[in-house]
């Protein structure tokens, strides 16, 4: 169910040192084919970006238990600046599968793709406030 978040995690792009510090804190998944979301919160990892899944809501809003919180599922995320990060991994916890990832930041919208080989997904998380 939260496989979905992460493949659309999959298809982000990371950015430069200041827009590190912008994509710091919690963003809302796109919601599965479920309607779950989850929220994922950015932080520094060694001088690169990554992203724990730290809560899970089913389609009407109400949490929802899930074994993936506490995991990264963006990680290695490099700063390429403008708002852009690169050269990261995403994984989806319904498929267990990691792809390669890239984000970008747009104000409080996170533009998150990731690809495995010639096939990709794209989505768009919102900023938590």
């Amino acid at each position: 169910m939260l496989g979905k978040l992460a493949t659309l995690a999959a298809l982000a792009c990371l950015a430069g040192p200041a827009a590190a510090q912008e994509v710091r804190g919690l963003f809302q998944t796109a919601p599965n084919d479920d309607g779950n979301v989850g929220h994922v919160e950015f932080y520094d990892c060694g001088g690169l970006t990554c992203g724990k899944l730290v809560r899970s809501f089913n389609a009407g809003g109400t949490p929802i238990e899930s074994p993936n919180v506490g995991r990264n599922i963006v990680w290695d995320m490099q700063d390429e600046g403008g708002g852009k990060f690169g050269k990261g991994k995403i994984w989806d916890p319904g498929a267990d599968k990691t792809y390669r990832s890239k984000m970008v930041l747009e104000g409080d919208q996170l533009k998150v793709s990731g690809c495995i080989g010639p096939i990709c997904r794209a989505n768009t998380w919102v900023r938590v406030r």
